[in-house]
């Protein structure tokens, strides 16, 4: 009986130091109230709305293109060789001048192969002669068969005169012909229209027919005028359902525009520099080894901006997404192959929206997922959650105040854009 008053002196210190844990914890700084308590007048309230730039989504015509590196290449080129040897008489060009097709270059000694025509033409002139006196001895012959004072043998001898004679006659006029010929390789004349290069001979030189010697010169077609240039494989289907025949059989020429190196990328002046052209040829095979495809451009080239060897950036146009939904690409929230934006909703809240990326140009997409007029959130989205209050202003910061289609696609937007 002794050991009751300590157990309760026990339980007395037990209970006394609970409750003073229980009230540290009440007083102590950042404590919840208690269940049904009202906040003091100084407590904090709602969250403050976040200020957000914002653009507006657009609707337009967006044309679906591939940019590559292309080179200048002349449509046809050539270059002259003489086809006799002999000395030069004569150059009638300049070099980098401009000539047409059939204008006479270059004159060559042409005194042996004009004596070798004078004696052809003269040994037909003597065969012919020939012939005549064949053809009147079968006259007489057969004259003579008639009163019957020669046999028929006479006749036929005569008969076989005149066609041996008049074989020797075509041999002849073959044998002028040649002449003339190799008399006119004394003239060297231009094959086609164009600009000619350096001139590589000069009065006096000596040219040989030899086909591995350096050229007299090089005529190269300026107009029209060709760009060759590299399409990637995965852009192939896009590039081949561009150019396949409709029903009837036609096919549209697909357009191509080229930028001449140091031309500002952008309207206004880029605008002016760039030149339109058509694609006139796709490769039948595939490069394994870099997994390309070769094609090439034609341009009229009047004014001669294109120059051969000259490299330019290609932009082939397959085709043109109509009334797209374009947004800029700053706004979109990658997420391993998922693609969301956020938007305004009508209660001045963030949303945060799904969209399927269709295709990428320049600084901006053209998405599915929103609606043209609907403000999405282009700068301070890092910060945001849905249902986050908004502050809305403009964007300082707008990739271009509206969006250019004629901008280069990179690499990832473009693959995309094969698919839409």
């Amino acid at each position: 009986m002794r050991r009751t008053p300590v157990v309760a002196i026990v339980l007395l210190l037990i209970i006394a130091a609970a409750g003073w844990r229980w009230k540290a914890t009440q007083t102590a700084p950042g404590a919840l109230p208690p269940a049904g308590a009202t906040s003091t007048p100084g407590a904090k309230g709602a969250a403050a709305p976040q200020t957000v730039g914002v653009v507006t989504v657009q609707r337009q015509d967006v044309p679906v293109s591939i940019e590559a590196a292309g080179t200048v290449a002349a449509l046809q080129s050539v270059d002259l060789r003489a086809q006799t040897t002999s000395t030069v008489r004569e150059v009638l060009i300049k070099d980098g001048q401009m000539v047409r097709k059939g204008q006479v270059l270059f004159r060559f000694d042409d005194r042996t192969d004009r004596a070798n025509l004078d004696k052809a033409r003269a040994q037909l002139a003597r065969d012919r002669a020939s012939l005549a006196d064949a053809e009147r001895q079968l006259q007489r012959a057969r004259d003579l068969l008639r009163q019957s004072f020669v046999a028929q043998s006479a006749v036929d001898t005569a008969q076989s005169n005149v066609e041996a004679q008049r074989a020797l006659v075509q041999s002849d006029e073959a044998a002028v012909q040649a002449a003339s010929v190799s008399l006119s390789y004394n003239e060297l004349r231009a094959p086609l229209s164009g600009r000619a290069g350096l001139v590589n001979a000069m009065p006096g030189a000596l040219v040989q027919a030899n086909a591995t010697s350096t050229p007299l010169l090089n005529i190269a077609q300026l107009s029209p005028i060709g760009v060759s240039f590299v399409v990637p494989e995965t852009q192939l289907q896009p590039l081949l359902a561009a150019v396949r025949p409709d029903g009837e059989g036609r096919t549209e020429p697909l357009d191509v525009q080229v930028s001449l190196p140091g031309a500002p990328r952008g309207k206004g002046k880029a605008a002016e520099a760039a030149l339109t052209g058509h694609l006139g040829f796709v490769d039948n095979l595939v490069d394994a080894s870099t997994g390309t495809i070769k094609a090439r451009a034609e341009f009229d080239n009047a004014g001669q901006q294109l120059w051969p060897g000259q490299y330019v950036r290609v932009r082939l146009t397959l085709r043109t997404l109509k009334n797209a939904v374009v947004v800029p690409q700053a706004a979109l929230i990658l997420r391993g192959s998922e693609r969301t934006l956020y938007v305004v909703g009508p209660d001045k809240t963030a949303q945060l929206k799904p969209v399927q990326l269709r295709y990428g140009f320049g600084d901006f997409a053209v998405v599915e997922g929103v609606e043209a007029g609907e403000q999405v959130v282009l700068e301070g989205k890092q910060n945001l959650r849905p249902g986050t209050p908004l502050k809305v202003q403009p964007a300082a910061v707008n990739p271009g105040r509206s969006p250019r289609p004629d901008a280069p696609a990179s690499a990832a937007s473009a693959a995309s854009g094969a698919g839409a």
